[in-house]
């Protein structure tokens, strides 16, 4: 984006207020003007303690009207399950090949899953998943016997929320080319499953900014009142 664009871009932003979850996704909308399909991105800031185990956040969420990316899943497994994992539409499937392939430096692919019985030797793969987010895990049912689930939700919108080191979560919840009320209900979903996640010691404000964006547009300043009333609404 030039810098003649950015400025046009930045001028519909108000810095100074909050808008409504409404008018910022139309916003969003708006300042998407980059020559590539942007993602919309969410920050969502919390009153926890990024140094404490028990806080650090990380889950997953099924965006119902999905991602809007198209998601290579690789599935470590053996027996029948691989066969489980090609009919769900995995995009590969295989073990010590596959690897020995990843060791050597191959990493085409978006999201891995395992099986339980495999991860003894997945685990050698640590140092190269674990820094690219792509380690198969149980706290996001990445590890798991259901590999049709697993494979049919990554493909279908499923996507991973961890919090930062300083204390935010950054997510995208969808593309900006997205119908807006489709955009309303990915974010709000996502939102619903950060509220599910707050730890049970934390008190008073959990939640205390929210801002969206297009991936190269200006950030808008949500009303963190309503983004609590509408995600817990969401959550029933």
């Amino acid at each position: 984006m030039n810098n003649k664009r950015l400025l046009q871009v930045r001028e519909k932003v108000d810095r100074s207020r909050f808008y409504t979850v409404d008018e910022a996704i139309e916003l969003l909308k708006e300042t998407a003007t980059a020559h590539f399909p942007e993602a919309a991105e969410a920050a969502f800031r919390l009153g926890v303690n990024p140094k404490r185990n028990e806080h650090r956040i990380r889950s997953t969420v099924i965006l119902p009207r999905g991602s809007g990316k198209t998601t290579r899943v690789l599935v470590f497994a053996k027996g029948e399950k691989l066969s489980e994992a090609e009919a769900a539409g995995a995009d590969y499937t295989g073990g010590a090949e596959l690897i020995k392939k990843i060791q050597e430096g191959w990493l085409e692919f978006d999201q891995a899953v395992a099986t339980p019985e495999m991860m003894s030797q997945v685990s050698k793969l640590g140092r190269i998943l674990g820094p690219r987010g792509l380690m198969p895990s149980p706290k996001t049912g990445t590890v798991t016997m259901e590999v049709e689930r697993a494979v049919k939700e990554l493909k279908g919108g499923r996507i991973e929320f961890r919090l930062d080191e300083q204390g935010i979560i950054h997510a995208a919840f969808g593309r900006c080319s997205f119908e807006a009320e489709a955009l309303k209900e990915n974010f709000l979903a996502l939102t619903a499953a950060i509220l599910a996640a707050r730890p049970a010691d934390i008190k008073g404000r959990y939640l205390r900014s929210v801002s969206i964006s297009a991936t190269m547009g200006p950030g808008i300043k949500v009303d963190p009142d309503q983004v609590v009333q509408l995600g817990g609404e969401h959550q029933l």
